[in-house]
């Protein structure tokens, strides 16, 4: 009976080619995921620093306006005729409606901070590495991707980590999740999925310049830094306000006409 011997056959230049992209695409994946989860992380955490600034500080700048839009609406009413106090009146009730906009209603329970967990990272950074649509050139693929990415980022932020694992396993049983056979059509997939990667890469990167830029990024830094030393930014800016609020509320008890 012959024995088997192992094939010894030199690899075809498709074949090396695609072995080397293959360790191409799947450091730049990696790298992909470890951004992903970077991005995922400084956007939740500073959704969570906004709705906490608003809870605290944004509802009392709206409560600030309405007191002062009161104030100028009763110079107006005790001086019809000016057209000055008329339209500063008129400015001051947008103003107000415009910070309670932005401030909403505000919540009966204190917004919590945002803080994942090593095991909740580590999660997201494989969902983003098996899921993320830049990862496929497929179209129907790639909107599956998009739709199950968006709910992985909600899930991450509200530290839902069981619909983390939920969406990473209805991805790996799903029919896209199967790759196709050839070296010659494997090679051509995996060339643009680096192309798409590097890609997206640059677009993370721009996206977190601009995060790392915004003012609300550079108030959450300070208020984090102050807190290190001990100091509690949001603490001093609400009694500011409450300060100036109660001395608007007092202008407009003086200014209220006497009766007779």
């Amino acid at each position: 009976m012959a024995l088997k011997t192992a094939d010894t056959r030199p690899a075809k230049p498709e074949e090396q080619e695609l072995a080397l992209k293959l360790e191409e695409q799947a450091a730049l994946e990696a790298e992909l995921a470890d951004r992903e989860l970077r991005s995922a992380n400084l956007r939740a955490e500073l959704a969570a620093f906004e709705r906490r600034y608003l809870h605290f500080v944004g509802s009392r700048y709206a409560e600030l306006d309405e007191w002062k839009a009161q104030i100028a609406e009763r110079l107006v009413a005790e001086q019809p005729g000016n057209e000055r106090a008329r339209q500063a009146a008129s400015e001051a009730r947008a103003r107000a409606g415009e910070t309670k906009s932005v401030a909403g209603e505000k919540s009966a329970h204190e917004p919590r901070s945002f803080h994942a967990s090593p095991e909740m990272k580590s999660l997201y950074r494989e969902v983003a590495r098996r899921v993320h649509p830049d990862l496929t050139s497929d179209r129907d693929d790639r909107a599956k991707r998009q739709q199950l990415m968006a709910e992985a980022n909600q899930a991450y932020e509200r530290g839902d980590q069981a619909r983390l694992e939920k969406i990473l396993t209805a991805y790996e049983h799903s029919p896209e999740a199967v790759e196709g056979e050839g070296p010659g059509a494997e090679l051509i997939r995996v060339i643009r999925r680096v192309s798409q990667a590097r890609g997206r890469l640059a677009e993370i990167e721009a996206e977190l310049q601009g995060l790392l830029r915004s003012d609300l990024h550079q108030l959450k830094a300070r208020v984090d830094e102050a807190g290190q030393n001990g100091h509690d930014v949001l603490k001093d800016m609400i009694a500011k306000v409450d300060e100036q609020i109660a001395l608007a509320k007092q202008r407009l008890e003086t200014s209220a006409p006497h009766p007779r």
